[in-house]
């Protein structure tokens, strides 16, 4: 069951379930309160993800999360990340 799950998540995405994983396990264990942590962490995560992230919008995403301002549904963080028009 989950190798369906994943294959198809990889095959949606284009990421590797290696990648995510090896993902979750630095954020887990990472310091969100270190903002060159969180930098880093948006970087890996855009480049992963295969999306541009602007300056702007990494500076709302480190405010956001070092102050725990975090959303806690997927919607939200949608509508967060969606680049404004």
């Amino acid at each position: 069951m989950f190798n369906k799950f994943f294959g198809g998540f990889e095959k949606k995405t284009g990421v590797g379930m290696n990648e995510v994983l090896k993902l979750a396990q630095s954020v887990q264990s990472a310091n969100l309160k270190d903002e060159k942590v969180v930098r880093d962490l948006i970087q890996r995560i855009a480049k992963v993800a295969n999306r541009k992230v602007t300056k702007e919008k990494e500076d709302q995403l480190v405010q956001a999360i070092m102050s725990g301002n975090v959303p806690k549904d997927i919607g939200a963080i949608q509508k967060m990340m969606k680049d404004k028009k």
